[in-house]
């Protein structure tokens, strides 16, 4: 049996102004190519189909692509719900996906036995057996108890996940054990997830999912299958150093943080022992971002050999933090210059101020009853590159703006008394 592990599409997502649907249409086309040139038997998707629980329309026509042309190649789905997703959305049509062969899951359900799915192999006959658990959300498993505190209700959510986890695998040994009878072979058994868990490495697209109770599931919680499917983190690793524990993360950069990630989908191959190996598919980048940092004058120079990444019809997109001369007020503007008559988009100008004031607050820390104001403002005036006749200019204002609180202090006291 092999499976094509992948999640966190976000369908319909609205990145910084711009659409992500040329490029989810490009990314359904590439795993078309893939499912037939890798011999995939079933595709799993991890959560989070879409972005948000209501998507636009265009995001609703690329998941029924999805589902149409995974049926026509006989290939099997297993659509899982995540956090971004809608449950009453994700269900409208579950009944009709069911006539195409797709199998959905978009919440936590109350029998066990509702989420032990069997799939298919491309001849018909049965390939693996799934524990499908989606993002479970705590009113689907725990009901809070009053005078709970926090420490509290993050240890009794884990333990309602992980006895959810238990009762949906404890089914799934029962069919499992029912059709080695039937077959004379064993099936081997995944399960699934969309959550966090311990050690996993996240980005800023990432939102948290158990805001103020649960942290992070640990992975030696999970039942023991062959295989486990997860999403949500979009950074594809290992979970816990365990080889059969893996986040696939998302096909398309979904912050710019994740510019620099490698994309990818995992190939699954089981067998009557288990788990065989796992391969990663690189997904290819078909639009072009990128998080760039200097000065104006170090931007400036970069510009060009970005310019050289991206193409009049496929403009690179840029973050750009500017150092140094994050003060100017003008900073989009001069930016923005920069990149006319160049296939480059700035969709986000930083200022980066995080170094430079850390380290002033340090300082002043540790020695702000020994220095004066004028020892202040020329320790932070050494952390600029400025000309000295600027610099001259700010520092004498600075002392005539100083010198004249001082004397309006001065008055002051001398009214009162």
């Amino acid at each position: 049996m092999r499976l094509l592990h992948t999640s966190d599409w976000h369908l319909g997502q609205h990145f910084m102004g711009k659409s992500r649907q040329a490029e989810h249409q490009a990314l359904i086309d590439w795993l078309l190519q893939q499912v037939q040139a890798q011999a995939v038997d079933a595709v799993v998707l991890a959560g989070d189909i879409f972005d948000t629980g209501t998507p636009p329309s265009h995001a609703r026509e690329l998941y029924s692509q999805l589902v149409v042309r995974l049926r026509e190649a006989g290939v099997g789905l297993l659509l899982l719900g995540g956090n971004h997703d809608s449950v009453a959305m994700l269900g409208e049509n579950q009944a009709l996906l069911a006539c195409l062969g797709t199998h959905l899951v978009a919440q936590a359900a109350a029998q066990p036995a509702d989420q032990v799915l069997v799939l298919a192999q491309r001849d018909g006959t049965p390939g693996c057996i799934v524990c499908a658990v989606p993002f479970i959300r705590p009113r689907d498993v725990l009901q809070s108890q009053a005078g709970q505190s926090a420490q509290d209700k993050q240890q009794a959510l884990q333990q309602a996940i992980q006895a959810h986890y238990a009762a949906v695998y404890q089914v799934a040994l029962a069919r499992q054990a029912e059709l080695q009878a039937r077959l004379g072979r064993r099936l081997p058994m995944i399960a699934t997830g969309h959550l966090t868990t311990l050690g996993s490495s996240l980005s800023e697209s990432v939102r948290e999912i158990y805001v103020g109770s649960l942290e992070a599931y640990p992975c030696d919680a999970f039942p023991p299958v062959d295989y486990v499917a997860l999403g949500h983190i979009h950074r594809p690793q290992r979970v816990g150093g365990h080889e059969h524990i893996r986040y696939c993360g998302s096909p398309l950069p979904l912050s710019f943080d994740e510019a620099a990630q490698g994309k990818e989908v995992l190939l699954i191959d089981l067998g009557e022992a288990g788990l065989q190996q796992v391969t990663p598919l690189a997904v290819p980048r078909f639009q072009g971002l990128q998080a760039v940092r200097g000065t104006l004058d170090e931007l400036a120079q970069a510009m060009p050999a970005l310019a050289a990444q991206a193409t009049a019809v496929c403009p690179l997109w840029l973050e750009v933090t500017v150092s140094q001369d994050d003060y100017l007020p003008d900073l989009p503007a001069r930016v923005q210059q920069m990149t006319e008559g160049l296939p480059l988009e700035v969709l986000r100008v930083r200022r980066d101020r995080g170094t430079a004031t850390a380290q002033l607050a340090a300082q002043a820390r540790e020695t702000l009853d020994e220095l004066s104001p004028q020892e202040v403002f020329e320790r932070r005036l050494q952390q600029e590159d400025l000309p000295p006749e600027l610099a001259q200019a700010l520092t004498e204002r600075y002392r005539g703006v100083v010198h004249a609180l001082q004397q309006g202090d001065a008055e002051a006291e001398g009214a009162a008394a």
